[in-house]
């Protein structure tokens, strides 16, 4: 019997440490803990971190993240009221701030999130499919406002009839639309312990037949709206060559004018310096106006036939005869 004794006791021992194991808990940080007997839920949720007693083996712990949690839907398909087919792909956090009412709603997260999966997909749905497709996709008039502005600044009234007719005003926005989501899935989740913090749409796209058809809009829009350019800046180029003509012109004739006065003082100042000349020796002046009249009128190639009594030869014939 003796060497069966520390075996029993080394048996108690554990059995022992088994139960004290299973009497206590540690709750994290980032816990809340739902303690339930039976399945059934027992006292209050445990929100503070430390070390808990329970009763070993028959109560049972039930962890829950007091963090904010992702979730991330599935793109669907939705028509908006304007039927145009598009492609919404949303995200949303939220956290579980009733933890007692979670468990008894859901159970376990992966459960609450496919549940989230229905009640964030339908209220965007309905949100999406009320609405036109400018409600998702701006915000506000802003741009609008800015091409109006933009047109104005250039004077051009048909390119201001164009912005009015190509955008769309915003009634709403996307952020009123997305916070409208939030408050339609709140209302939902509102008697399962969970708050909804956020939900967002993260990307918008177009099914290929009308993103087909998109595409060849916005071609033609952008091609009318070069063509519009186009036809502003030829009508710059005329402005800019016929002002800068005028201004040639009048650059031209100052000058020519100024030119012209010029000649007109040298002329004047030449004419009293050759008469100046004159009036101080008149043979002198001749002698020279001369000489000029001969270094013009005869080079190397140049025959002369003059008579002896010829005035243009009078001088050559005055400096042959003298000695």
């Amino acid at each position: 019997m003796n060497k069966f004794l520390p075996a029993a006791l080394g048996g108690l021992a554990a059995g022992l440490a088994l139960i004290v194991f299973s009497s206590f808990y540690v709750v994290d940080e980032t816990e809340q803990v739902v303690v339930t007997q039976f399945g059934q839920p027992v006292g209050e949720p445990v929100r503070q971190a430390g070390l808990y007693f329970k009763k070993p083996f028959i109560q049972e712990v039930n962890r829950f993240d007091k963090r904010i949690l992702e979730w991330d839907g599935d793109p669907n398909q939705i028509p908006t009221l304007d039927k145009r087919y598009i492609w919404i792909d949303s995200t949303a956090r939220w956290r579980i701030v009733d933890p007692l009412q979670f468990l008894k709603s859901f159970g376990t997260e992966s459960v609450a999130q496919a549940r989230l999966d229905d009640i964030l997909d339908a209220a965007t749905r309905d949100a999406v499919s009320s609405n036109n497709l400018v409600e998702i996709i701006r915000n506000t008039n802003n741009i609008i406002q800015r091409e109006q502005s933009r047109v104005k600044d250039n004077n051009d009234i048909d390119m201001i009839h164009l912005s009015d007719a190509d955008l769309e005003s915003v009634r709403f926005g996307r952020e009123t639309l997305t916070g409208e989501i939030r408050k339609r899935a709140a209302q939902r989740l509102s008697g399962f312990g969970i708050e909804l913090v956020d939900i967002r749409i993260r990307r918008i796209n177009y099914v290929q037949d009308v993103l087909r058809k998109v595409f060849e809009r916005m071609i033609s829009e952008r091609k009318r709206a070069a063509e519009q350019y186009r036809s502003m800046g030829q009508g710059q180029k005329a402005e800019i060559e016929g002002k800068t003509a005028r201004e040639l012109e009048q650059i031209r004739s100052e000058a020519y004018r100024k030119s012209q006065e010029v000649l007109g003082r040298a002329d004047a100042e030449a004419i009293n310096v050759y008469a100046d000349a004159y009036n101080r020796d008149p043979g002198f002046y001749s002698f020279l106006k001369t000489l000029e009249t001969y270094r013009s009128a005869i080079d190397a190639n140049t025959t002369l036939m003059l008579s002896t009594d010829s005035e243009f030869f009078r001088l050559f014939k005055t400096t042959a005869l003298q000695p």
